[in-house]
C-alpha cells in the first residue's frame, strides 16, 4: 500500500482530502492576519497566549457533545453545517476595529474553532468506519501532510498579503477560501453505514465515557496522544516575533516565515521518518522530538538559524499525531468512535491550551529559550512513559 494506490481504491480519501486542502488553506491563511492584528493593537504576551488558547478552547468544551452527535446523526449534513459556520464566523473577522473588540474576536474564533473541531472529529470518524490498519494510518499521513502543506503555503502567503495590503484583504481572501470549500463539499457523494447508536443523547455522553474508563488501553492511547499537544507553538513564534525578531524583520514575515518553515518539515517529515516506526522504536521518535526542540531553543537568538532548527523540530510531529492517532481508531470499538474521538481531541486540545497558557505566564517569569528548553524535557518523559505502557498495546 502506498499513497497513489490508496487514493485510486478509496474515492472518498481523495474527495475528502480536496476539501481538507482548501479549508486548511483557508484556516491558516487567517492566522497571521490575527496575530497580526493583536501585536498592532499592542496587546500583552499573555493577552496573545489567551486569543492562541482560543483556538483550542472549544474542542475541550464541546467534545463530549460532539461525540454523541456525530456518533447519531447524518454526517454529509452536518459537515456542511459546519463548514458554513466556518464561513460566516471568517466574514464577522472583518467586524474588529480596535482592542476594545477583542473579546468579540476570542468569541469569534471560539465558534469557528468549535465548529473546525467538530468538522475535523467528524471527519476522522468517518475514515475510521471506512478503513482499518495500513491505509487508515496512511490516511492519517496524508491528512498530517495537507495540513502541514496548507499551514506552510497558507501562513507564508499570508504574511506577505498583510505585509502589503493588510489585515482585512487577508478576511476577505479567506472567506472566499471557505466558500469554495463549501461548495466542493457539497458536490462530494458518499455513503456511510448508519448509526448504531439509539441511546438518548446524555446517556450516549455517560456511556461514552464509561467505556474510555473501563478500557486502560484507550485511556493511556489519548493520554499519549497529547504530548503532540506541546508543540504549539503559536503563541512562542508570535512572542519571538514581537520580542526579538521584529528588529530584523516585519513581524508578519516573522510569524509567517517561521510556521512556515516548521509547516515545510512537517509535510516532508513522515514521507521519508514514517515507514521505520513502529510500535516498538515509537519512544525513539519521542526522544527525537524533545532535543530538537531542547536545540531550537539554544539557538533562537539567530532568527536565521532558528528557522534551521525549527525546520529539525518539524520533522518528527506529523508522524507522531498520525501514528498514535492511528494506534487509537484501531484500539476503538466503532460502535464509540464518534464519541472517543472526540473525548481524545478534547484532551490533545486541552495540552494545547495548558502549553500555551504556560508559555504565556512563563513568558513574564523567565526567558523563551527556557520555556522551549522545558517543553523539550516534556517529549523526554513521555518517551520514557511509552515505554512504560508499551506491553498493553
Amino acid at each position: 500500500m502506498n499513497y497513489r494506490k490508496l487514493f485510486c481504491e478509496h474515492k472518498i480519501v481523495r474527495d475528502l482530502s480536496l476539501v481538507q486542502f482548501i479549508a486548511y488553506f483557508g484556516a491558516w491563511f487567517s492566522n497571521v492576519a490575527i496575530y497580526t492584528m493583536l501585536v498592532d493593537f499592542g496587546s500583552t504576551e499573555l493577552a496573545i497566549s489567551i486569543v492562541t488558547a482560543m483556538h483550542f478552547l472549544p474542542a475541550v468544551l464541546i467534545a463530549p457533545f460532539s461525540g454523541a452527535i456525530i456518533d447519531r446523526v447524518k454526517i454529509k449534513p452536518l459537515m456542511i453545517t459546519l463548514l458554513a459556520t466556518e464561513l460566516l464566523m471568517t466574514i464577522l473577522f472583518l467586524t474588529i476595529d480596535n482592542k476594545s473588540e477583542i473579546w468579540f474576536l476570542m468569541i469569534l474564533i471560539f465558534i469557528r474553532m468549535s465548529a473546525a473541531s467538530m468538522f475535523f472529529s467528524t471527519e476522522m470518524s468517518l475514515l475510521a468506519k471506512l478503513l482499518k490498519g495500513k491505509p487508515l494510518q496512511m490516511a492519517n499521513e496524508i491528512h498530517s501532510i495537507i495540513w502541514s502543506f496548507t499551514y506552510a503555503v497558507g501562513m507564508a502567503i499570508s504574511g506577505f498579503v498583510v505585509n502589503w495590503y493588510g489585515v482585512r484583504t487577508a478576511f476577505i481572501i479567506d472567506a472566499i477560501i471557505f466558500a469554495i470549500a463549501l461548495i466542493v463539499f457539497i458536490r462530494i457523494d458518499f455513503v456511510v453505514k448508519a448509526s448504531i447508536a439509539t441511546d438518548k443523547f446524555f446517556e450516549l455522553i455517560k456511556d461514552g465515557f464509561r467505556y474510555i474508563k473501563n478500557d486502560k488501553i484507550i485511556l493511556h492511547l489519548i493520554f499519549l496522544h497529547s504530548s503532540v499537544g506541546l508543540t504549539s507553538f503559536d503563541a512562542l513564534i508570535t512572542i519571538l516575533a514581537k520580542n526579538e525578531y521584529k528588529y530584523i524583520i516585519s513581524v508578519p514575515l516573522a510569524i509567517g516565515l517561521s510556521n512556515a518553515v516548521r509547516a515545510v518539515a512537517l509535510m516532508f517529515g513522515p514521507i521519508f521518518i514514517s515507514k521505520y516506526v513502529t510500535k516498538q522504536n515509537l519512544h525513539y521518535l519521542l526522544i527525537f522530538q524533545g532535543i530538537s526542540i531542547i536545540l531550537w531553543g539554544l539557538l533562537q537568538d539567530d532568527f536565521y538559524i532558528s528557522l534551521i532548527a525549527l525546520f529539525i523540530v518539524g520533522l518528527s510531529t506529523t508522524t507522531l499525531w498520525s501514528f498514535t492517532y492511528a494506534l487509537l481508531q484501531d484500539n476503538c470499538d466503532e460502535k464509540y468512535i464518534g464519541r472517543v474521538i472526540s473525548y481524545n481531541d478534547m484532551f490533545f486540545m486541552l495540552s494545547c491550551i495548558v502549553t500555551t497558557l504556560f508559555i504565556g505566564l512563563m513568558a513574564s517569569l523567565t526567558s523563551i529559550d527556557i520555556i522551549t528548553i522545558l517543553l523539550g524535557l516534556g517529549f523526554l518523559a513521555f518517551a520514557f512513559y511509552y515505554t512504560r505502557i508499551l506491553k498493553w498495546i
